[in-house]
Formats: structure tokens, sequence, C-alpha cells
């Protein structure tokens, strides 16, 4: 009878590194542990945090059995950054039945009850090993009070005892653990790194794998050696006796094509909506997901903003490509606004498709959105069209310059049309009409007609050129409402019941009323400064200042005094 197979292992599992040389881009934390083993400066906790799959109890395994290694020959008698994976501690800490190295899920034993097994435990000195090594992995899962009981032993442990923990959500570990603990973030891997060891792992199965199906596969990991392991893994099986092509694998992962992508934006930002749709439903059909085309998209209005300001960078798109040619020529003409303005609308989109019930509809709407934006006119001409015309008024004319020349540039002239010819005088003002000679007058003229907006407006952003009856030319402040003229045309023609002309310069006019008062309140201070008492309390007080003047009548004063004193 034929003995039966052994189970296959998956290839995260067969490939997990057993010392640091096979660890994959963490150089600093390599180098730092190496440091520390050769000059016998081992922390008695670890702290390694980082995002899934990038090796974090891969390391404190590796951790665990550089403390304990005691050499082929069973002679070694320190800590080594090298073991030798041969001799029995190394064996059965790599086979998971080590007595002296406990490794606790915090995800499935998250109470006091479990640490209290701990803290018994470091009592004892290690059965067959040189340390006892605690790996607590997911240990932001602890609860409160597990955190609390495990302070004191985690502050003062035994020198026999390691702790070494293993955690995703670094910001959910208190940091009275953290601050006891030396910390290691492990980054991603590098996309490029990754593509390379997976190649090395194709070759040790004896699988044909193209360089641009490995790209994909490390793309799609998103820096995790675990997930890509796990898609190269699929892969293989996906392509079984042949080679594995890149379409093979984008047709496995759900991606689309990224020349077809370039396509679907190029006829966004042409306005060709019907044909990007037809697009968007080759790939759907063909069994691409909604969400990615979307994240492709992203990555594609990236990668030509990248090019738009830093040509020559790399990124989406293969430098020597021809799809990255086509988008080089395709950033030439679109503007950073409209790059800018399409990745706001996209990011926003890619939440939406996220959260639909069909995604694909939310899609195709995201699409139809982005390319009825990208006929909007750009925003600067836009902003200046609301300076050159702030009141927004059915009809607006710009008066030729004026006479003599200066330098007040070309005002729109607002009021429905209003010429220079129909302006209001003295003599033809109806009857009944306020009497608006000053700024002040108009203001009160809002006040008394309840319109408490329009006042502020008036007080602090209008700098006054010119007030005639029946026109008004001011100078509005950076901050002034984009209406403000507008509004005071129609108010003014409601209240006094006659047409006015409401004109915007560019340069010149008087202070605010603002910042009229307030020049005349500095004025106060500083006469009041001046007066001998108050400037011997200013000295004799340093750090006090005056908060208020007042002007007090002689009759007030005569009120304040004691009775039989006013004569003195």
């Amino acid at each position: 009878m034929a003995p039966p197979s052994a189970p296959y292992r998956v290839l995260a599992r067969k490939y997990r590194p057993t010392d640091f040389t096979g660890l994959i881009g963490q150089e600093a934390l390599v180098r730092t542990l190496s440091n520390a083993f050769a000059t016998g400066r081992i922390a008695h906790a670890f702290m390694l945090t980082g995002v899934r799959g990038v090796g974090k109890t891969t390391t404190a395994r590796i951790i665990a059995r550089a403390l304990n290694c005691i050499g082929p020959d069973g002679k070694r008698t320190e800590p080594t950054i090298h073991p030798c994976g041969q001799c029995e501690p190394c064996t059965s800490i790599s086979e998971s039945r080590n007595v002296d190295v406990q490794e606790m899920d915090a995800a499935s034993r998250t109470g006091i009850d479990d640490i209290r097994e701990i803290i018994e435990g470091v009592r004892y000195a290690p059965v067959a090993a040189r340390y006892k090594v605690y790996i607590i992995d997911e240990v932001h899962m602890l609860s409160k009070q597990a955190f609390n009981g495990l302070l004191k032993t985690l502050e003062e442990p035994p020198p026999h005892v390691k702790f070494i923990f293993a955690t995703t959500e670094i910001r959910k570990v208190p940091v009275t653990v953290l601050s006891r603990c030396q910390r290691f973030d492990l980054r991603r891997i590098d996309s490029a790194e990754l593509a390379a060891y997976l190649a090395t792992l194709a070759q040790k199965e004896d699988v044909a794998i193209e360089d641009g199906a490995l790209a994909l596969i490390a793309r799609a990991a998103e820096g995790s050696a675990r997930d890509s392991l796990s898609l190269l893994d699929q892969a293989i099986a996906h392509g079984e006796g042949g080679i594995i092509n890149a379409q093979a694998v984008r047709a496995m992962l759900g991606l689309a094509d990224r020349g077809r992508v370039l396509d679907i934006f190029e006829k966004l930002m042409g306005g060709d909506v019907a044909a990007a749709l037809a697009d968007l439903k080759t790939l759907y059909d063909a069994g691409a997901d909604p969400l990615a085309v979307i994240q492709d998209l992203l990555e594609t209005v990236h990668f030509l903003t990248r090019v738009k300001v830093a040509p020559g960078a790399q990124g989406f798109f293969d430098g020597g490509s021809g799809e990255a040619k086509r988008a080089v020529a395709l950033a030439d003409k679109l503007s950073v606004a409209a790059l800018t303005r399409a990745w706001q609308i996209l990011m926003k989109g890619l939440f939406e498709v996220r959260d639909a019930t069909r995604p694909i509809l939310a899609c195709e709407m995201v699409l139809i959105r982005l390319a009825y934006a990208a006929e909007l006119p750009p925003t600067d001409k836009l902003v200046k069209d609301l300076l050159d015309n702030p009141g927004a008024a059915p009809r607006i004319s710009s008066p030729p310059p004026p006479a003599g020349g200066g330098n007040r540039a070309p005002s729109a002239r607002l009021g429905e049309g209003a010429s220079a010819a129909q302006r209001l005088s003295p003599q033809n003002m109806p009857e009944g009409t306020p009497s608006l000679r000053t700024l002040e007058d108009i203001i009160a003229l809002a006040a008394a007609n309840n319109a408490p907006i329009l006042r502020v407006a008036l007080e602090n952003y209008v700098h006054l050129v010119r007030l005639e009856p029946g026109h008004i030319e001011f100078r509005p402040h950076p901050r002034a409402p984009r209406t403000l003229a507008g509004d005071l045309a129609q108010k003014l023609k409601d209240w006094t019941g006659v047409r006015w002309s409401v004109s915007i310069a560019r340069e010149g006019g008087a202070p605010t009323l603002s910042e009229q008062k307030q020049a005349a309140k500095t004025a106060r201070f500083e006469i009041a400064a001046q007066e001998p008492m108050v400037r011997a309390v200013l000295d004799r007080f340093p750090g006090a200042e005056i908060v208020s003047v007042r002007d007090i009548a002689r009759d007030d004063i005569a009120a304040a005094m004691p009775e039989g004193d006013s004569e003195s």
C-alpha cells in the first residue's frame, strides 16, 4: 500500500523566513537587532507594528530562535542574530512545540485571567531554553484590565523572560505599554522589491510567469508579502499548464486593462460620455470590478498630474510602454486645475461606488459627473468673472475709461443699465426721497429698513470713492460679499423709489467706517496715555493697559462729588 502523499503547504507557509536573511523590506529592523545582539544590548520587550502580512509574527519567531539558539553542536552560550535552524530549540520553536516559547492570540484571549497565567509563569525559570519568550499577537485587543495587569511585570521582568508583541493597530495600545517596549515599525514592502522576491519563488516552484503578471500581483498586494504569496498561489492554480501572463492575472484579480482605463479617461475629458460608458460596460462584462475601475482612474489622474509637474516621473504606467507615451501626451493637453478637479470627483465617487448596492450604476454616475465637470470653465476664469461682476446683475456694461486717464481700472456698473446721463441730481430727485449725502446716511437707511447684513457689510467692506445723488462708487474689501454691489443697488431702489448706479473701483477709496472708528479709538487712547496721571499709573504698574476712554461731562463730575464740594 502506497504511503499517503504529504499535504500541500501554501507558499505563504512554505517560504516563511526562518532567519533575518530571508526577511525582505525591513532593513532598519534587521540592522538595529543585529547591533543589539552583537553588543548584548537586547531589550526585554519588543513591540512590532505594521500592516498585515509584512512579517510581524515571523519576526517574533525569528527573535525567539535567535535568543535560544545553541548551535548545531549545542555549545553556543549566547544569543545570536543568525540562528542555525538545526538545534533542538530552533526546530521546536519553528514547529511551535517549545514549552518555553509561548504564543498567545490576544484576539481570542483578551481578559485579565489570561494575563494572570503569564504573570504566574514568569516566576519560574525556563525548562529547556535559554529564555522564556511570550509572543502576544494582536496585542491591541487586550482589555484595559489585562493591560494594567501586565504593566508591572512588563516593566521589571525576570532576566530570563522576554516579551514580543505584534499589532496592526498601534494607536490602540496604551502609551504606558509602549513606553516599556522597544518599538519597530515594519514598513510596507516596495512593489518592485516584492515582484523580484516573487520571481525567485516562481523559479523555485518551476513556474513560468511573466514579469508583468508579477508586477500586477505585487501591486495588488499593497506591500504585504503574505498577500502577494497568496495571490501567486492563486495565479499558479489559475494558469496551470502554461505561462502565466499579465492578461490572465488581470482577469483573475478583476482588474481593468490600463490601456482601456486610459481610453475611458481621455474620452471623459473630451466630453464623449457615450463612448466612455460603452468602454466601461465592456470592461464590466469582462469581469472588471467597478471599484477597481475607479481606483485605476484615480491612479491614472495621479500619474498624469505627476508627469505634468515633474516630467519623467514613474508611476501607474511603465515608462517605456505605449500607454505611458499616450499618458504623457494627454497630460500636456490638460491643466493641473482640470486634473485636480477630476481627482476630487473620483475620490468622492470611490466611496459612492464602494457603498452602493449596485456598484456599476454608481460608477456610471461618477463618470457622467466627471465628463460634465470637464466642460466647466477654469476656476481662475470664474473668479475673474466674479471679481469683474460682483453683483451678478442680468445686464452689465463697462463704462468708457475716465477722462484724463488715471490709475483707476474700468469698473462694472450695476443698476439695471443706468448710464451717466440718467444719474439723478438734487433738482430731479422725487419728492420725499431720503437725502443720502454720506455713507453714514446709507447705513442709517439700512438700519431703519431692518437690513442688518447689508449695514454690517457697508460698515466693514466699503471703501467709498464717490457718492452723488443716484450714484455711488466704491472699492470692495477682499472679504466683501460678491453680491454686495448688486444688493446695494436693489435695496436703494426699493428704499428711495429711484434707480441707483453702483460702480466698482479697483483702486482708491477712503478707509471703511470700521477702520475709521478704530483709528479714532486708537488716537483717543494715545491722547489719554499722554495724560500725566495716566502716564504715572502705566509706569507704576508694568503691563497695565487702557481698555476704554470716556468723556465725562462737568455735570456728571459735579453729581459724583460729595455734597458741599461742588464749588471747589
